[in-house]
């Protein structure tokens, strides 16, 4: 079944059936909108690339002035972008997006759906992007996603060409006129017809746009209005659009909330062209639909509906839920039930939820829950059956009008019950584009519904309710109130490496930390360290205690390093106790605006070893927008201190470090450095090194940043494999400690680096040449200065990316950077 996030107004609560939330009714004015959407037939899907491409102020219109169904499809999850919170990239970047996400829709009201499509981060074109995304796939995704959801009017961000400003955002208008006519071909990709049926929306629009100075919009165009003023919001949807557009908070995507009428665009693309309305000549009524009497229904409720008693209502409801369900269109029925069966829930003021007071469970064991359930109407809600998925209880029993009824109970957690973490995460990835799903059916979906739910039979009048309840942890949160979290599923012992990367030297021992997390006793448990195929060290009579995280040094032998050959190595552990092996560690993202969030990935680092020196052995850090150089650095053995603005200010400490480096994107993200300035070349003049990483044009604290004038652009080189010409052979910073070859440049991800200066000042010197294919080159990636005594580099080159996936040839560049002074 598709899961639906449903309408919601700000402030509100919301009849929730989902995974990770309990029922809760809705206030009167959203059970008057949701009336109004009940009598309303179309639907309509937004389509873009990324979460924060979608027009949040188009979508607020349509969900709530138009009352029309609407989703917003997103073909990728954001996990190639930058996280402006903390250190998560890639996998764990995308999760804490997608649920920004999710917090988003439930202010604009608009459902979610996604594709497999990882977002492998910026590319200059469709030629680009399909180098790494398979068309036909994502193709099928959409196609998947528009039989499932049955759009009538598809309205593209973007378009197919250049204006798009992105590949990925251009290929998102490619894939959308080939998913447009093939969704409604039984002939392509026919597995899914044992499913779905096929489905032909009307049209395919694309919704024009002023991005700077890029104006695609015309006047000969199709205009709609949007931004009115909504009495029931207290807000326009213009207003209502900032507020859901700046729970992007991992992007620092904070938008104005802006009042007043605005003019949005479309441009025709395939399918009917409209002339009046985006909903031209599709039937928008019941009595359109050529099905009578229920828009008649829906008119006596709303005419009558009374905001302060709205179970007055619940007569009308019951007669038109009987009449829904004798329509013949089944999809239709099935949408309309469903809402109707939230509108008449929310309007008996009825509250269900399950909860534990512990976080998470493990298989098999039991744990202690309380069922809630409270009911307001005079109309009775009578429950007739309780399953708590190992027993069933008939009761035959009124919920009595406001007043809590409570029921305790010990649940068994079925032995075979699943870990909880998202769905597309479960595998690994096909590739480094495209996600694994173990069940395509789940395809599309935000998240999946949880497994482990109470269900309750319920009778309103003469009719049946089937609802779920998931199992859930509840806390009392002396800053938010009450906290209600879906119940997460844990092995008994999960295992992760402390760090990202380990160096090892010749002849030397290595310490390895491991976090060892105990859900249960673990009795004389069994660590292995392995490299490949090759076991490289065992540790043996390890004992846990129950519910205890411990951090455990393991010291791998020097003479069992020196059996391996190669610089970059993968190191696995693997945990074995009683006949069970943990080959995983939990990754758990908790961050305020978010519920807490958790997957599992294998226990794995790199291990470095060879020709990787460094001479700094004192490093000052000011953070940016989260990385984990300084992680890395730690494990190379330097003293890694992050600096504080008095420490900055204090030249008789600053000048202890041997290099300052500052965290990706400080410029946009620590608006105090322009007060910083001045200690900081005082420090390069006196002799300090200075390494700036990569900044952005946009919002940026001061643009003197550099020690001579320089400016930077929104020049990138996207290949990770593009040449890179060495501009000065005999460079110090190319040589000394390590010798830097263009053999050091392979084996980067994602990219070479981004926002490279097109500008700067003749006493600057360029390292390297550049550029992706077709392009002119650029010098930009590296630029070096002298400054009184000291070195000041300014590097947008991905190192940020690089040295946590263990690229030797970065490290040792980034090494020699931090190493100059010496």
């Amino acid at each position: 079944m598709f899961k639906s996030v449903f309408l919601v107004i700000i402030l509100g609560f919301i009849v929730f059936f989902s995974s990770a939330q309990q029922i809760r009714p809705a206030k009167s004015a959203e059970i008057y909108r949701e009336l109004k959407t009940l009598k309303h037939i179309p639907k309509v899907l937004y389509l873009a690339a990324h979460p924060d491409d979608e027009n949040t102020g188009l979508l607020s219109w349509l969900i709530n002035e138009q009352n029309v169904e609407t989703g917003y499809l997103s073909l990728t999850r954001g996990d190639g972008g930058q996280n402006l919170l903390g250190t998560e990239q890639g996998a764990a970047l995308g999760l804490i997006r997608t649920h920004e996400l999710l917090e988003a829709r439930k202010l604009d009201g608009a459902q979610q759906f996604f594709t497999r499509a990882i977002d492998f981060g910026f590319s200059k074109n469709t030629n680009d992007t399909f180098k790494q995304w398979d068309a036909d796939s994502i193709t099928a995704d959409v196609v998947w996603v528009i039989r499932k959801f049955r759009p009538d009017v598809i309205i593209c961000r973007f378009p197919p060409t250049a204006a798009a400003g992105h590949g990925q955002h251009a290929a998102s208008a490619v894939v959308a006129e080939k998913a447009f006519a093939a969704a409604a071909d039984k002939n392509m990709f026919p597995n899914q017809l044992k499913y779905v049926e096929v489905w032909q929306p009307k049209r395919l629009v694309w919704n024009t746009f002023r991005f700077g100075s890029t104006n695609t919009t015309a006047e000969t165009q199709l205009k709609v209005s949007v931004g009115q003023y909504d009495a029931q919001l207290g807000m326009g949807y213009g207003e209502l659009a900032g507020l859901s557009r700046s729970l992007h908070k991992s992007q620092g995507a904070g938008t104005q909330s802006v009042a007043g009428v605005r003019t949005e665009y479309f441009s025709p693309v395939l399918g009917v062209p409209a002339k009046e309305s985006l909903f031209d000549k599709i039937p928008i009524n019941w009595s359109e639909k050529g099905i009578d009497n229920i828009d008649e229904l829906i008119d006596i409720i709303l005419l009558s509906f009374d905001y302060n008693h709205p179970d007055k209502s619940l007569h009308g409801l019951l007669m038109l839920r009987k009449r829904i369900a004798e329509i013949q269109d089944k999809n239709l029925k099935k949408d309309k039930l469903a809402a109707i069966d939230r509108i008449i829930l929310s309007c008996t003021g009825f509250m269900g939820e399950v909860v534990t007071n512990q976080a998470e469970a493990i298989a098999g064991n039991s744990y202690n829950f309380r069922l809630n359930l409270i009911s307001r109407s005079a109309t009775p809600v009578i429950l007739e059956q309780i399953n708590w998925i190992n027993q069933t209880d008939n009761l035959n029993r009124r919920i009595a009008g406001d007043s809590l009824m409570t029921i305790e109970r010990k649940i068994q957690i079925p032995a075979n019950a699943t870990l909880t973490e998202p769905y597309w995460l479960e595998k690994p990835a096909k590739n480094a584009a495209t996600f694994s799903v173990a069940n395509d059916t789940l395809i599309g979906f935000a998240e999946t519904e949880s497994a482990l739910n109470v269900s309750l039979s319920l009778k309103i009048g003469t009719e049946k309710f089937n609802i779920k309840l998931p199992l859930s942890f509840k806390k009392l949160d002396p800053v938010k109130g009450d906290v209600v979290e879906q119940l997460r599923i844990v092995p008994a012992m999960d295992l992760s490496f402390a760090e990202p990367v380990y160096f090892a030297k010749d002849k030397e021992d290595l310490k390895i930390t491991l976090r060892l997390k105990a859900n249960k006793y673990i009795n004389y448990g069994k660590v292995t360290f392995k490299i490949g195929s090759a076991i490289i060290a065992n540790f043996t009579g390890i004992n846990l205690q129950e519910n205890t995280i411990t951090i455990k040094d393991f010291i791998i032998p020097a003479n069992e390093l020196s059996k391996i050959k190669t610089n970059q190595n993968k190191l696995e552990v693997f945990f074995s106790s009683e006949n069970n092996d943990f080959i995983k560690g939990q990754v758990l993202i908790q961050y305020p605006h978010l519920p807490s969030l958790q997957y599992f990935i294998p226990a794995t680092t790199w291990l470095l070893k060879g020709d990787v020196k460094v001479l700094a052995k004192k490093v000052g850090y000011i953070q940016g927008a989260g990385d984990l150089i300084p992680e890395v650095l730690k494990q190379a053995g330097l003293q890694v201190d992050v600096l504080t603005e008095a420490d900055i200010l204090n030249p008789v400490k600053l000048v202890t470090y041997d290099a300052v480096v500052t965290g990706v994107r400080v410029i946009n993200t620590e608006k105090r450095i322009k007060n910083w300035q001045t200690a900081l070349r005082s420090y390069v003049e006196n002799g300090g090194t200075m390494v700036m990483q990569y900044n952005t044009t946009q919002d940026m604290a001061l643009q003197d940043f550099g020690v001579y004038p320089m400016r930077i652009s929104g020049k990138r080189v996207t290949e990770e494999n593009a040449a890179v010409k060495i501009l000065i052979p005999n460079h110090k910073l190319l040589n000394y400690p390590n010798k830097i070859t263009t053999d050091d440049f392979n084996g980067w991800v994602q990219e070479r680096g981004a926002y490279f200066p097109d500008q700067w000042d003749e006493k600057y010197e360029t390292l390297f040449e550049m550029n992706d294919t077709g392009e002119e080159s650029s010098k930009g990636s590296t630029l070096f200065a002298k400054y009184g005594k000291g070195n000041f580099i300014y590097t947008p080159l991905a190192f940020f990316r690089q040295l946590p996936a263990g690229n030797v040839g970065a490290a040792r560049l980034f090494f020699n950077f931090i190493s100059a002074g010496k």
